[in-house]
C-alpha cells in the first residue's frame, strides 16, 4: 500500500520513511520554533507606529528602528507562513477630480521625467487626490513632494476642490529654506495648476513652472507612488470625521517622513536621506 501510495503522489519510499522518521520530525519542531521566534519579530516591524507594511518595508523598518537585518526572502516566507497580509494596492476606478476639466496646457514640460537630478529641493510634484471616508464623504488632499528625497515638503487636506486647496499648499512650501534657487514645480494639466492664481503666486515665490503631457501619469509617476502608498498604509475610510481624516494625514506624513525607510534612499526616511544628502553636498 506504502510502494503504490508513493507511486500515486510521485514521493519514494525512502523519501516517504524519512519524512516521518525521528529526526526529520526533530528538526521540524526545531524549525517551526525559530520561525515564530522570527514572526513576533516580524509582526512588530508589521506594526511599527501602527502602519501595515510589506516585506520590504519590514526589513527597513527592522533594520532602522530595532537594529535586526534580515533577508527579504526570511521575512517573504514568515509572512506567508504565518498569514501576515501585505497591503494590497487597488485600481482606482474613478478619475480623479481634479483632472476633470479639460484645460490646454500652458507650460511645456521641463522635467521630462528627469526626477532625481542629484539635489533636494529643486524638483518638486504636486497633485491632488481624493480620499472617501464613512458614509461616502470625501475629502480630497494635495501634497507638494521633493522628487530627490521623497520628502512630503507641504501639504493640504480639504472638504472641496476650490483652487484654494492647491494655493494654501503652496503657501506652506515657503517655511522650506533649502529649496534651489532653479526649483521648479511639475504637475498634470489640471485647472488648479492653469489656474492664473496659481501661476501668479509661483512666480512671486521664485519658482519654475512645468506641466505632464495631457494625460500621461508617467510624467508624474512619483508622486501618484506617493498617493498609492498613502492609501495602502492609512485607515481612511475608518475615519468617522472630516477632523478625523485630517488628524489620521498628519500622524502619517510624520510616520512617512521621518520613520518609514524607502528601498530607493538607502533604505532611509525621506528627512534623514536629506539630511545626509546636504552634509555631502
Amino acid at each position: 500500500m506504502v510502494s503504490y501510495l508513493c507511486e500515486v503522489m510521485g514521493v519514494s519510499r525512502s523519501g516517504f520513511y524519512h519524512y516521518f522518521s525521528e529526526e526529520s520530525v526533530r528538526n521540524r519542531f526545531l524549525q517551526d520554533e525559530s520561525d515564530e521566534a522570527v514572526q513576533a519579530i516580524i509582526l512588530k516591524a508589521y506594526h511599527f507606529r501602527k502602519r501595515k507594511k510589506g516585506a520590504r518595508q519590514i526589513k527597513m523598518t527592522l533594520q532602522n528602528h530595532y537594529g535586526i537585518t534580515y533577508n527579504v526572502k526570511r521575512i517573504r516566507r514568515i509572512m506567508k507562513k504565518y498569514g501576515i497580509i501585505c497591503p494590497i494596492r487597488k485600481a482606482n476606478p474613478y478619475r480623479r477630480m481634479a483632472k476633470a476639466t479639460k484645460e490646454h496646457r500652458t507650460c511645456a514640460n521641463q522635467l521630462q521625467r528627469h526626477f532625481k537630478q542629484g539635489v533636494a529641493g529643486k524638483v518638486l510634484l504636486t497633485d491632488i487626490t481624493y480620499l472617501t471616508y464613512r458614509n461616502g464623504k470625501r475629502a480630497y488632499l494635495s501634497t507638494i513632494k521633493d522628487a530627490e528625497t521623497n520628502e512630503i515638503l507641504a501639504y493640504e487636506v480639504s472638504p472641496s476642490l476650490h483652487v484654494e486647496i492647491a494655493l494654501n499648499t503652496l503657501k506652506k512650501l515657503s517655511k522650506h529654506t533649502h529649496l534651489t534657487e532653479d526649483a521648479f514645480i511639475h504637475s498634470d494639466q489640471g485647472f488648479h495648476y492653469t489656474n492664473p492664481q496659481f501661476q501668479t503666486l509661483v512666480k512671486k515665490m521664485g519658482l519654475g513652472q512645468s506641466m505632464s503631457r495631457r494625460g500621461n501619469c508617467w510624467d508624474n509617476a512619483p508622486q501618484e507612488s506617493f498617493f498609492g502608498h498613502f492609501k495602502d498604509e492609512t485607515n481612511i475610510k475608518d475615519c468617522e470625521t472630516f477632523e478625523d481624516v485630517k488628524r489620521e494625514i498628519k500622524s502619517y506624513m510624520t510616520y512617512y517622513n521621518h520613520y518609514r525607510g524607502q528601498w530607493n534612499l538607502k533604505k532611509l526616511p525621506p528627512v534623514k536621506y536629506r539630511q545626509q544628502l546636504q552634509q555631502v553636498g
